[in-house]
């Protein structure tokens, strides 16, 4: 009897699991990426607080509720394991001239702060870059490791949406000249644009 009864409870146990549609490794990646999420919403918080420049400000504010809607949306498919009440979106910067400003200016060779009074908008937007950079490659390895095929899609579906963020603020640095672009010269970059090229045929296996 006593048998029967731990048989009966094993096999609840296995019903349940195989009804949760979850791997072990899906949870512990879902939790290290909403923690990180998190993580990601509180600096923003404390940035808010310190930047001085208008358009920073702007940009915070549009990327922190951005984030948390996704969040929120990501703690819904996670916990239950399907649809979300609403699809994901995608992140759109306004619409301004994304001009570049290529080449490198003469500037003082940077170093640590050594104190929090040094934290000025070219910290706080390299912060954000870096974190914002850290969660697009931190979610593509996890939305290859999730089981559950409505969460993997949703969490795939925004790692362009944290490049798209990445980019906004890159573009931010790039204007007041807090992120340099170096190019390389003519013909070296030529040689480098043209070292491949397209395959013209099928490729020709042989039949065993």
């Amino acid at each position: 009897m006593q048998n029967q009864s731990q048989q009966s409870q094993m096999n609840n146990q296995s019903s349940g699991i195989q009804n949760m549609n979850r791997g072990g490794h899906e949870l512990l990646d879902m939790h290290e990426a909403l923690s990180s999420i998190i993580g990601i919403l509180d600096q923003f918080v404390i940035y808010r607080s310190l930047a001085k420049d208008n358009e920073l400000q702007a940009i915070l504010n549009r990327q922190y509720n951005f984030i948390l809607s996704h969040y929120n949306l990501t703690v819904e498919s996670f916990t239950t394991g399907n649809k979300p009440s609403h699809d994901t979106t995608m992140y759109t910067m306004p619409e301004t001239v994304n001009q570049i400003t290529y080449g490198l200016t003469p500037s003082q060779p940077k170093k640590p702060i050594q104190s929090v009074a040094e934290i000025k908008d070219e910290q706080i937007s390299g912060f954000m870059l870096g974190a914002l950079k850290t969660n697009a490659s931190l979610l593509t390895m996890i939305a290859a490791e999730v089981n559950n095929p409505v969460v993997r899609r949703v969490v795939a579906a925004q790692v362009e949406n944290y490049t798209e963020m990445a980019y906004e603020v890159f573009l931010y640095q790039n204007k007041h000249r807090y992120y340099q672009v170096a190019q390389l010269d003519n013909s070296d970059a030529q040689q480098m644009l043209h070292a491949y090229g397209t395959a013209s045929a099928q490729p020709q296996i042989p039949i065993q």
